[in-house]
């Protein structure tokens, strides 16, 4: 078997619609990204969808596709995955909810971050939060980073209140929009609306969290629960796939997903999850474990809040980043080395217009070993529509990505 090395890029969120601020092009269109180009240049551009229509698009589904998994078969929720990020070990009948620390006024979401709370201010909250539960409650609060936090609740056997038809809503799909209509509904849902209006009575009183307000920062409110969910069961990716793995991100989803899969996971000093991430500290930090490991995934989360906040020159300058200091160092190593293949891939569209995540295809671009160039030039989103490489089950990239097989821009592997 030939010796090869593999990397994917993952831009959180990067694929997008066209915008009047950008001149009527679209993120990727507007942004000078000469790398991600050559690697379109040296192979093929595609897309792929990574939602299956019947699930919520967000990153738990859409990276789980993206490491080969189907998600109508493995996704179980998300918070399960940020449990296992941070150690939380979860037995076969808990459930784990995330926690977010969010700002709603006059029935409005605000801020699905509470103005990118700190984090020690986050956990003092979380903390008044768990010394009121009474001794009798299931449920057990988790600190995490800023506003993303953790509610783990354990049942006995057959015990758990939540069921298929529980239905919980992303805050970040809320943003400037009424809540009253999407708050939990359906099994359980009555115990995670007492606990967010028990928050709201106890962040009012908080001293430290109204000192936010008379700096004119945005307060916590009050929690949002969601993404609930049981622990996957999911097949080591060494196992599936034959390569060893290692994932850099700054996200606990990802790392979740990366230590449920059995991935080594590569912390780097000043990558946030945010626009202020170090994009430098990640491309070095991939280059350093491409040497130890066979695949390593480079998650990048900024793209992704820049839609949030509906910030298109944030959004294309994280792309330029991204392009600059991850994908062209870490492209020109591979060369180096020998035999490889590289992927650049978002999980799933954001758009700025809505500030949320969306369903549809993203354009992929893919080079290397066994991968016969296409016609196309340039990494976006119309050039990709143009593209006969279509993946409608995104969970299929990843084993094309990985073969040494030969994939050209007719659509096909020979």
């Amino acid at each position: 078997m030939v010796d090869m090395k593999y990397a994917l890029i993952i831009p959180d969120g990067a694929a997008d619609e066209p915008q009047e601020a950008l001149a009527g092009r679209t993120p990727l269109q507007s942004a000078a990204t000469p790398y991600m180009d050559v690697i379109v240049r040296a192979g093929v551009v595609g897309r792929a969808d990574h939602i299956p229509v019947s699930m919520p698009s967000g990153s738990d589904v859409g990276t789980m596709s993206l490491f080969g998994y189907d998600p109508l078969e493995f996704h179980s929720g998300r918070a399960p995955l940020e449990a296992a990020a941070q150690g939380i070990k979860l037995g076969p009948d808990d459930w784990a909810v995330r926690c977010n620390l969010v700002t709603i006024e006059n029935g409005l979401m605000q801020s699905f971050t509470a103005g990118q709370i700190p984090s020690d201010l986050a956990a003092s909250l979380i903390g008044l939060l768990q010394q009121d539960l009474p001794g009798s409650e299931p449920w057990t609060y988790y600190t995490g980073v800023s506003y993303r936090n953790l509610l783990i609740g354990r049942f006995p056997r057959g015990g758990a209140p939540f069921g298929p038809e529980t239905k919980t809503v992303p805050p970040h799909d809320l943003t400037d929009r009424p809540v009253a209509e999407d708050l939990p509904k359906g099994p359980g849902s009555q115990p995670l609306r007492r606990l967010m209006d028990r928050s709201k009575e106890l962040f009012a009183e908080s001293p430290a969290n109204r000192q936010r307000r008379a700096c004119g920062q945005l307060l916590a409110s009050q929690i949002w629960l969601w993404g609930e969910g049981r622990r996957p069961a999911l097949e080591p990716f060494t196992e599936r796939y034959g390569v060893t793995v290692a994932v850099i991100t700054a996200v606990d989803l990802l790392r979740g997903i990366g230590k449920l899969l059995g991935c080594k996971i590569i912390d780097v000093p000043g990558a946030t999850g945010y626009l202020d991430t170090d994009y430098v500290a990640k491309g070095l930090a991939a280059i350093q474990t491409l040497q130890e490991v066979d695949l390593v995934v480079v998650h990048v989360e900024a793209t992704d809040e820049a839609s949030h906040e509906g910030d298109a020159a944030a959004k294309v300058t994280a792309l330029e980043r991204i392009d600059g200091d991850v994908v062209g160092p870490i492209h020109e190593y591979l060369q180096s080395q020998g035999e490889y293949r590289m992927l650049v891939s978002p999980d799933h569209p954001t758009f700025l217009r809505t500030k949320t995540h969306s369903h549809g295809y993203v354009p992929f671009a893919m080079c290397g070993r066994g991968i016969i160039p296409d016609r196309a030039a340039k990494y976006d989103e119309p050039t990709a529509d143009s593209s006969t490489l279509v993946i409608d089950a995104g969970h299929e990239l990843m084993p094309i990505f990985l073969q040494t097989l030969d994939v050209d821009g007719e659509g096909s592997n020979d």
